[in-house]
């Protein structure tokens, strides 16, 4: 594992140092229990503390969560990912439940990830100091306990939605970690809650960020392309419908800038998906982005540092689903944001399937945008496309059906695009727009993009080639995708006329 500067490390939990919140977390010998470095706990002796780069290596070293400054609460931050890509990867994927269930298996995600199972574990143990299994359990442990304290959820439900493979198994861990069981850490300040089930009541979450966070920025973008039926922007909410393993329901997102955090309720019918759904709204609002350190990197450039300077808070915004990105992405080829968004209402009209009553948080929510067998199954000629383009969203489709993960992280971003690149229809712009978007490739950048040309024009006045601007961005590496955004924003005219 990399070593951490112990001195270093005591100083910023001697001042309780925000700034290294998410990055670094303490275990305490003398207690047994690991904290964040903002913890408001008394703090300990130097020669009592072990620091840690995760709450995961944490853990596996015999600390258990600390119940006044709760790890589970901390930044999800994503700083490091440009140190090492595979683990980047691995822990999008394990996000997604790539290590739940009986069938776990560390060689098969190590496989889809393009290395070898001891070389996947050698990589999460230099940089996380744990390994895949034990990150995948911590994150299932943080979870659990993020449910119990914050909601009324039975404990039955909690143990299936946090990817535990039994109820019994779920009280046995923690048992071992707390010493007592699930219900016994449950917080008093929840009874004012509605007790009952995700279907029943919906259940209500908190997600930290790292500030700074331009919300209105976000927003602005989320409204500009708002489905009919599939999302709605009502003040400072977003609101959408989602779909999960063939079941409907609803999300509504806000912001709690005071808390240096977004809060989201769920209305589903079923309690598992809600980590998938969580790894969502994650993914589509960037919360794993530390982008001080992001735009620290981008602000040594002339061209980037006044518009890093201008916003700095500016998140690149994900997609919901690969599959509903990319249509998207296809749509709005060549025309208007507002044309793209009237064809993608459109399509939604044709074959999106109704949301159940019982399951919407707003009555205007009644879609769900279409799966790929619901794409291809339906007429797309009343979109009245041309017929290369509605070829395109079939060719994309089956390709969704044919590789249920062609939206996930592969190996390299090289071999993401050449993945993508190798559906009709899907050129060098559309592979690495959705590769931005939907598979969260920080370094992916569509040079060929006008928009980001005309933003990288110099004082002389010419506009670099595709293949300059390539060159121009190298010095941006591993956080081109930031760059795209903040040259996208900085060039509203050009927001209004592309479906970026």
């Amino acid at each position: 594992m990399e070593q951490l500067d112990p001195q270093a490390c005591y100083r910023a939990l001697q001042t309780r140092d925000a700034r290294f919140d998410g990055r670094l977390f303490v275990g305490v010998t003398s207690t047994g229990i690991y904290c964040r470095p903002v913890c408001p706990a008394r703090g300990a002796k130097f020669e009592n503390c072990r620091f840690y780069a995760s709450a995961a290596a944490a853990q596996e070293a015999g600390f258990r969560p600390c119940l006044r400054c709760r790890p589970e609460t901390a930044p999800d931050l994503g700083s490091w990912r440009g140190t090492s890509n595979t683990v980047s990867r691995g822990l999008a994927l394990i996000a997604e439940g790539a290590l739940d269930g009986e069938d776990a298996n560390v060689d098969r995600l190590a496989e889809r990830l393009g290395v070898g199972g001891r070389q996947l574990r050698r990589l999460f143990k230099q940089h996380l100091g744990a390994s895949p299994i034990a990150v995948a359990q911590t994150r299932r442990v943080l979870f659990a306990k993020q449910l119990i304290h914050d909601t009324r959820m039975p404990m039955t439900e909690i143990a299936l939605a946090s990817g535990f493979g039994s109820v019994r198994r779920f009280n046995e861990i923690f048992q071992t970690l707390f010493r007592r069981p699930p219900s016994a850490i449950r917080r008093k300040s929840v009874q004012s809650l509605p007790e009952g089930s995700v279907a029943a009541t919906g259940v209500m979450l908190k997600l930290r960020y790292r500030p700074p966070y331009d919300w209105t920025a976000m927003l602005d973008f989320l409204q500009a392309r708002a489905i009919d039926g599939v999302e709605q922007i009502a003040g400072d909410t977003y609101r959408r419908t989602v779909v999960h393993d063939g079941q409907r329901g609803t999300i509504e997102v806000g912001h709690l800038p005071a808390q240096e955090s977004l809060v989201v309720t769920i209305r589903f019918p079923s309690v598992r998906a809600l980590p998938a759904i969580v790894a969502s709204v994650r993914r589509v609002f960037d919360l794993g982005a530390d982008v001080t350190t992001i735009g620290a990197h981008l602000a040594q450039d002339p061209l980037l540092a006044p518009l890093v300077a201008e916003r700095p808070g500016l998140r690149a915004p994900g997609g919901w689903g690969g599959f509903e990105l990319a249509i998207r992405a296809v749509l709005g080829q060549q025309v208007t944001v507002e044309a793209a968004r009237r064809l993608a209402s459109q399509l939604v009209d044709v074959c999106g399937l109704g949301v159940p009553a019982e399951h919407r948080i707003h009555p205007a929510l009644a879609l769900a945008f279409p799966t790929p067998g619901e794409v291809v199954a339906a007429d797309l000629a009343a979109l009245g496309m041309p017929g290369s383009r509605r070829a395109a969203l079939l060719a994309l489709a089956e390709a969704a059906l044919a590789d249920p993960h062609l939206f996930q992280p592969q190996a390299t971003i090289e071999e993401t695009l050449s993945r993508l690149r190798a559906i009709r229809g899907i050129g060098e712009w559309t592979a690495n727009y959705i590769a931005l978007r939907a598979v969260r490739e920080t370094d992916a950048f569509p040079a060929g993009d006008i928009g980001l040309q005309r933003g990288a024009t110099g004082q002389d006045g010419v506009r670099p080639s595709p293949a300059a601007l390539h060159i121009r961005a190298e010095p941006w590496r591993p956080w081109r995708a930031y760059a795209a955004q903040h040259l996208w924003a900085a060039d509203p005219a050009y927001l209004k006329r592309s479906f970026r």
